[in-house]
């Protein structure tokens, strides 16, 4: 479960899961702002306040604000669903 102000995994889950090619422009756009508001409140929550939950679901997303690439981002590029 995702913590208080953040993202839900299964929004997350859902989003990653449909290629960018099958969605509308609202919904990339949205997909946009979400990600943009999750990786905003995962820099201002410190790593002391996230649960246990909240900080596997931010390393497998890669929201720990890294230059490293996410798993998720990975695994969605080497089956051809990430951004071209």
């Amino acid at each position: 479960m995702s913590d208080t102000g953040r993202q839900s995994f299964t929004d997350k889950a859902g989003s990653a899961m449909k290629p960018d090619s099958q969605k509308t422009t609202t919904e990339q756009i949205g997909d946009k702002v979400k990600g943009t508001m999750d990786s905003a409140a995962s820099t201002l929550q410190p790593q002391s306040d996230k649960s246990a939950g909240q900080k596997a679901g931010d390393n497998v997303s890669g929201n720990t604000n890294e230059s490293d690439e996410s798993l998720l981002n990975k695994a969605k590029n080497a089956v051809g669903l990430g951004e071209k």
